[in-house]
């Protein structure tokens, strides 16, 4: 994605939003993701904390499967949405849903809350499973008038979140015979994948661009191989082959993607907070892979792997990408101030608490409380940071 938003000649001819919250598929879904990151995970904490007992929530469905449906069909889904849309009016100089369009979206994504969150199994499975498809249908329109065939496969991967959603619902009902974790975890893969692609996209160019003298690089056997293995990891879970295999091939995508972020130089980015966040979290993503094939070893809990993805990966890259092209997209100097710092710091020792506590079976409530309260605090402190940033005008007077 462009550090500011690139318009063609189609684009200058489009109504501004009449408020620019609706402007730019960023804007809102930003700052939802960011409020349900935050309060979503408060919630949660309060069912592990022995000081707040009996603290109900919403009916529906388990609460470990809620938190984890909602931070990954409620939160992440939300980051991709806003980037996607925002992405593919850059990428096409074609316009994606503004104003009322994306109003309906995000109506759309609240209402996935909202049936989620109680005894609505049947609303929630629809509406949650409808938001990729709705999003896939919104930027199919900006890649297929531009002729835009390189990222196609994004319409493949949304339609891809969307069955795993229909997967979770589907056995949580019991018409599959599977786990709804099963769903759950598929969904990861996809959102590992598309973590892959966009962060080989825009981590080397916004380190060139964000640390003079630095040339990060991109080796096309390196990447072929580092996506191929990913692509490859994910067939192999969906087919349920050997553990064997499934550890071989996470061990192999773990050294591909080390080779990759060598590439990017992240050594030289430390003093660059905006863009070693980016880094930080791509090395969460070779973390996750390497626990991944130790898990499949029986070397170490699965859950180790999970959460240096959910905590590690999504976390860091996701805030990261959320500050990063909100600053470039309402024309604000690339530049983080300690508040942003803090943020990146707090996800960044959440995740690392929440995946230490999990080797370490003496401390794994507390690690929980206290990874739990430091995310929090790091969404929240974007959410509150940047609602003004979101919801006014670019400060340049350009329309996005």
């Amino acid at each position: 994605m462009h550090e500011t938003t690139s318009h063609g000649a189609n684009m200058s001819r489009q109504p501004a939003a009449r408020h620019a919250l609706w402007a730019l598929g960023f804007r809102p879904f930003y700052l939802l993701g960011a409020l349900l990151s935050a309060a979503g995970m408060l919630l949660w904490i309060l069912q592990l904390s022995p000081h707040a007992p009996g603290v109900p929530l919403p009916g529906g469905m388990p609460a470990m499967l809620w938190h984890a449906h909602e931070m990954v069909f409620g939160f992440t889904f939300a980051i991709i949405a806003g980037f996607l849309l925002t992405a593919v009016r850059a990428w096409t100089g074609q316009p994606t849903p503004d104003g009322w369009r994306l109003a309906a979206l995000a109506a759309l994504w609240l209402l996935g809350r909202f049936f989620a969150a109680g005894p609505y199994p049947l609303l929630a499975a629809v509406t949650v499973t409808a938001f990729p498809l709705a999003v896939a249908w919104a930027i199919s329109g900006a890649l297929w008038r531009s002729g835009n065939r390189r990222n196609f496969f994004f319409i493949a991967l949304l339609v891809a979140l969307a069955a795993s959603s229909a997967s979770f619902h589907l056995a949580l009902a019991g018409r599959l015979p599977i786990s709804p974790l099963d769903g759950l975890h598929i969904a990861l893969d996809v959102v590992l994948f598309i973590i892959a692609v966009i962060g080989g996209r825009v981590i080397p160019m916004f380190t060139n661009n964000g640390v003079p003298g630095t040339r990060a690089t991109r080796r096309q056997w390196i990447e072929r191989a580092a996506l191929g293995l990913l692509l490859a990891l994910l067939a192999a879970h969906v087919l349920a082959l050997p553990e064997g295999i499934q550890a071989a091939l996470a061990l192999a995508a773990a050294a591909a993607h080390a080779a990759r972020l060598h590439g990017w130089q992240p050594w030289r980015t430390l003093r660059t907070p905006l863009v070693w966040i980016l880094h930080a979290g791509y090395a969460w993503l070779v973390v996750h892979l390497v626990l991944r094939g130790l898990a499949h070893l029986h070397l170490v809990p699965a859950v180790l792997a999970t959460h240096a993805l959910t905590a590690g990966t999504i976390g860091a890259m996701t805030i990261g990408m959320m500050t990063r092209t909100a600053r470039g997209h309402t024309g604000r100097p690339l530049r983080a101030d300690r508040w942003e710092i803090t943020a990146y710091l707090l996800i960044l020792c959440a995740a690392f608490v929440r995946v230490a506590g999990g080797a370490w079976p003496a401390a794994y409530g507390s690690a929980m409380l206290a990874s739990g309260l430091m995310w929090a605090a790091g969404f929240g402190i974007y959410a509150v940071r940047y609602w003004p940033v979101l919801s006014r005008p670019r400060l340049d007077g350009k329309p996005g």
